[in-house]
């Protein structure tokens, strides 16, 4: 199994609003590094776009856990299943957040998209400290 982990941010905001604000797909593409991002649709449960470079990733809400825990998983429209969670703890006013991306990749595939992988979560982390202080 493949774990990629974000980096750790601090959000001057609760747990609940960044659970809410992460509940609806359309508010992930702000996210993402724009200028790396295209054919961007949504539905407000699941997600597809089109990364530089490389293939058209599909990420739909699977549940979670109010306030902590957001879980995402790949749809049919992604190259490998995978699944993202996104951890929320609040602590002193602020909220802890980072990001768990799993997949099955094989060797080769794991060379490939590690990296890339790990810089786009790092980009997510720094892009909700950056629209919600």
């Amino acid at each position: 199994m493949t774990r990629i982990e974000s980096k750790h941010v601090s959000i001057a905001r609760p747990a609940s609003a960044l659970y809410d604000f992460l509940q609806d797909m359309n508010n992930f593409k702000p996210l993402l590094p724009q200028d790396r991002i295209s054919d961007w649709a949504c539905d407000g449960n699941s997600c597809s776009f089109m990364v530089q470079g490389a293939a058209t990733i599909g990420l739909a809400l699977d549940g979670g856990t109010p306030n902590s825990l957001v879980k995402m998983k790949s749809t049919d429209r992604a190259p490998f299943p995978f699944t993202l969670d996104v951890h929320l703890r609040e602590e002193d006013g602020a909220t802890q957040a980072f990001q768990v991306f799993q997949a099955e990749l094989n060797p080769i595939i794991k060379m490939m998209v590690e990296k890339p992988l790990k810089n786009l979560f790092d980009h997510i982390a720094d892009k909700m400290v950056a629209l919600h202080g």
